[in-house]
């Protein structure tokens, strides 16, 4: 990546401050004052791990089909009122939870933690890309990296190069990046930069950040305009991907454009977000807009 030719975070926070262009805020946060996850690995020396262990999932509230019916209070007359309308997913024959971290629906934002907050994929692997990151954060999910390897191949064939810079986080790994915001700018700004531990997308091991193999504009707001990421806004849903942070939807998703994430959510979803121009997944899902956290 190329470190020594672009301003680091913190310069965009004062640049965004000044009216001076937009702010990459980082749900991924792998660049600015602190090492990538990658680098904050300790250094052993033994090759990068293929897989992480997985430890036991608690049980957690069931979380409703998204476009079911729900119950609503008698009106003063006696008689039920209408019911909310369905979300936009609703119109999918197949449906999945949006609490449980292992399903490719689940939303994970600043109103909703993963839960268990602790939790790791069982089934993480090294995807058949190319690679800018080593470690835990060259793994992803099983089912993410069979996409994944399906969107960088086509990507490829249409001469666009694409590399995986940032996938799976672990707790661990989260809290000492956050921790280090924190102690360098304070928790307001952090939360700014930096996904809480347990609040961010990368642990679940269903997203990723892409870059364009030499580093130009990675995890900044002109990445927008290589290749890879052009490539990706035109075609990621046909591998059932969707660009996660979205150009000037902050107030919704918590963060501002990342144009590097994607997150996996099944090629049925991610055409049909397409194919209606919603851009989030708190729209698609009809969940309420996560901003802050609560």
């Amino acid at each position: 990546m190329c470190r020594d030719c672009r301003p680091s975070r913190r310069a965009f926070a004062t640049l965004l401050a000044a009216g001076a262009g937009m702010t990459a805020l980082a749900a991924c946060a792998p660049e600015g004052p602190l090492p990538s996850p990658a680098a904050a690995a300790p250094a052993t020396g033994s090759p990068a791990p293929t897989s992480v262990s997985t430890p036991t999932i608690a049980a957690t509230t069931p979380t409703p089909d998204p476009g079911s019916a729900t119950p609503s209070p008698a009106s003063a007359e006696g008689s039920p009122a209408a019911p909310p309308p369905a979300p936009p997913s609703g119109a999918l024959p197949a449906r999945h939870s949006l609490g449980d971290p292992a399903s490719p629906w689940v939303v994970v934002n600043k109103h909703r933690p993963l839960n268990p907050q602790r939790f790791a994929p069982a089934d993480l692997v090294r995807p058949g890309v190319r690679l800018a990151v080593g470690g835990e954060a060259a793994l992803l999910n099983s089912t993410t990296a069979a996409a994944a390897e399906k969107l960088f191949a086509a990507a490829a064939s249409e001469g666009v190069t694409m590399a995986l810079a940032s996938g799976y986080r672990s707790f661990s790994t989260q809290t000492a990046t956050y921790n280090g915001y924190v102690g360098s700018m304070g928790q307001a700004s952090a939360d700014t930069a930096s996904a809480r531990p347990g609040f961010s997308e990368h642990q679940t091991g269903w997203s990723f950040d892409i870059s364009d193999g030499g580093g130009a504009c990675s995890f900044q707001p002109c990445f927008a305009g290589q290749p890879a990421a052009v490539w990706a806004a035109g075609n990621a849903h046909k591998y059932g991907f969707v660009v996660r942070y979205p150009l000037q939807f902050h107030e919704i998703t918590g963060y501002y454009y990342e144009p590097w994430h994607l997150r996996y959510i099944g090629v049925d979803a991610a055409t049909d977000m397409h194919k209606r121009g919603i851009s989030t997944l708190e729209e698609y899902f009809g969940l309420e807009a996560a901003p802050d956290y609560l």
